[in-house]
């Protein structure tokens, strides 16, 4: 039988560790007021009473069959927790744009569409300028391209893309993409995928500017900045 004392390593406050240890048991699967007591060691009225005043704080719900499972507050302060990439990629953006001397952005894929989570401006000149929250789809620019190379629905978002799977299998070797008034007249971008070890692609780095700086050929340019980027915003997520 598990003992709460235990619980994250001890504390030695024996209300905390009673509390994470019923918290770790329904994360585990929802629980009768008997699976706390024999997945905590708890006495009964000692699992109750706690379960309850979880519940009063809406860190513990019960659901259609009377069973204990985790509660809305949870999700709430989920919510408030910094984003580990978002945190992550503001000083690697920063180096993007002070190395390339152009605007630098991230990407996260939701679902059709990618959003700019994170976003530097060049500091001076024309800017292209991609805010915060900003939806495009993937179907056109490098962002979309270096998101959808790896994705498991490539084939579906190829037929309706600016760009052909063989475009995407060049991603792929090279570890770059680059597009050329491809999503927006007049605007050239260079981009990579970033993952973690063993992970799948969970955002794409970017650089953006007007094709009169970039160039037609902006990734034979900037594709290994764009690389050494992605690879050290990975290196940093572990």
């Amino acid at each position: 039988m598990r003992q709460a004392s235990t619980a994250a390593g001890g504390s030695g406050i024996g209300v905390i560790d009673k509390t994470v240890a019923i918290l770790e048991t329904v994360a585990r699967s929802p629980c009768t007021l008997a699976d706390l007591v024999a997945g905590t060691g708890l006495p009964r009225a000692t699992a109750h009473r706690l379960a309850v005043a979880l519940e009063t704080h809406r860190i513990l719900s019960r659901d259609a069959a009377g069973r204990f499972q985790l509660g809305t507050m949870l999700a709430d302060l989920a919510v408030a927790l910094p984003d580990p990439l978002i945190s992550a990629a503001g000083p690697i953006l920063t180096w993007l744009r002070d190395e390339s001397g152009e605007s630098a952005q991230l990407y996260r894929r939701d679902g059709a569409e990618r959003v700019c989570v994170a976003s530097v401006e060049r500091t001076h000149g024309l800017r292209t300028t991609v805010p915060v929250g900003a939806r495009l789809p993937l179907t056109a620019g490098s962002g979309a391209q270096a998101l959808a190379a790896f994705a498991d629905d490539r084939a579906a978002l190829v037929a309706a893309a600016s760009f052909s799977e063989r475009t995407l299998g060049e991603v792929r070797r090279r570890g770059w993409a680059q597009s050329v008034g491809e999503r927006e007249a007049g605007v050239a971008s260079v981009s990579a995928p970033v993952a973690g070890s063993g992970r799948p692609v969970v955002a794409a780095v970017s650089i953006s500017g007007p094709i009169e700086r970039l160039g037609r050929t902006p990734g034979q340019r900037f594709g290994p900045l764009l690389v050494t980027g992605a690879r050290r915003l990975a290196a940093a997520l572990g």
